[in-house]
């Protein structure tokens, strides 16, 4: 078996086997947290379909927009391929159906090129979790963003009012803050976590981000969109990786798929206490894998996303910005309007 597949299965046997441990240790076979501590309607009303984004105004804008000092801008996002690293048996395939694929047409023979891709379309490579991503399995059925309940609102066409087309309408334009967890360990690259404690040197937590706050002389507020650097995602370097052969790709994607380092669920409540609409990382879960709760995996997604609507970007590409040493600017970016998706591709840009 292929080296990568198989390390995808042994990861998604893993994490679904802790799932379910998770859900018989700890009672989530029937978990009706998010109706007891009220996770809907949320703060914006019953009918919300967008959390988070309902706080970015144009006077948020105007202010983020300040922090253009150069006029220089980088692109974030990764080269969508189908040799990159995916979670799990996701995959991308892209196929040009002819050579040229149609034509010729009138007197200059004009001729033209399609693409056909397959893949789990927004949750490969530079992927956006929207509200119809994440969700709780309670004793009433599924739980999702604002109260929306699976069983109600999707079928195998699309996702109703968590089709990710509702938050695509907004779309992000933000002051964007980049935390750099590697700089501030000391290390070109975050160990994967052993888990099980917020002390882990893999682990961001919320005295970690006080301290890069204060480090990088920045601070995170209302309106914000906040990412992380761990040095991670240079395994999956955006700018060699077509460089490399075969059997090191093979090496780099059973490494990044190994677990990841990343926010830990203090430090993700921290940023949700002070209002952050968006999350994102260089890695493919942004949160740390294995978090500090053994039996509640992927915990910041569910706390920020299906309780708070906060979103999440993943695969991020902090090249630009880090050599350019820029830890505040204008984020710019918006998920394509695909109806009833889960997630969306793109390629966001910070304007600096």
């Amino acid at each position: 078996m292929d080296v990568r597949i198989r390390v995808r299965h042994t990861l998604w046997a893993a994490l679904a086997l802790a799932l379910v441990l998770g859900w018989a240790g700890a009672g989530w076979a029937n978990n009706d947290k998010p109706f007891a501590e009220k996770w809907a309607p949320t703060k914006w009303g019953a009918d919300d379909k967008i959390g988070a984004m309902n706080d970015l105004t144009p006077q948020s804008v105007l202010k983020a927009a300040k922090l253009i000092k150069t006029g220089k801008w980088a692109t974030l996002g990764k080269v969508y391929q189908s040799d990159a690293p995916f979670f799990g048996a996701r995959g991308f395939k892209l196929t040009i159906p002819g050579l040229p694929t149609g034509g010729p047409f009138g007197d200059h023979e004009l001729v033209y090129n399609d693409e056909m891709v397959s893949t789990e379309l927004g949750q490969v490579g530079t992927q956006f979790d929207g509200p119809g991503h994440i969700g709780i399995r309670t004793s009433k059925g599924h739980f999702y963003y604002n109260g929306a309940m699976l069983e109600e609102v999707g079928n195998s066409y699309g996702l109703g009012r968590l089709g990710v087309e509702n938050v695509a309408q907004k779309g992000f334009v933000c002051r964007g803050v980049l935390l750099d967890a590697a700089a501030y360990r000391g290390m070109a690259m975050l160990p994967v976590p052993k888990g099980g404690s917020m002390n882990d040197p893999g682990i961001v937590n919320a005295k970690d981000m006080e301290a890069m706050t204060k480090r990088q002389k920045v601070s995170i507020g209302a309106g914000d969109c906040v990412f992380l650097h761990t040095g991670w995602g240079d395994l999956w370097d955006a700018h060699k990786w077509d460089s490399f052969d075969a059997a090191e790709k093979q090496k780099r994607i059973a490494q990044f798929n190994s677990g990841e380092p990343g926010f830990g669920i203090s430090a993700c409540v921290w940023m949700a206490e002070r209002g952050v609409v968006l999350t994102g990382s260089d890695t493919w879960a942004t949160e740390a894998v294995p978090g500090e709760h053994a039996n509640t995996p992927f915990e910041c997604h569910a706390q920020l996303q299906t309780r708070r609507g906060i979103w999440n970007l993943e695969n991020l590409d902090f090249s630009q910005l880090r050599a350019d040493k820029v830890s505040e600017f204008l984020f710019v970016w918006a998920p394509l309007k695909i109806k009833g998706a889960t997630g969306s591709p793109g390629n966001p840009t910070a304007i600096y």
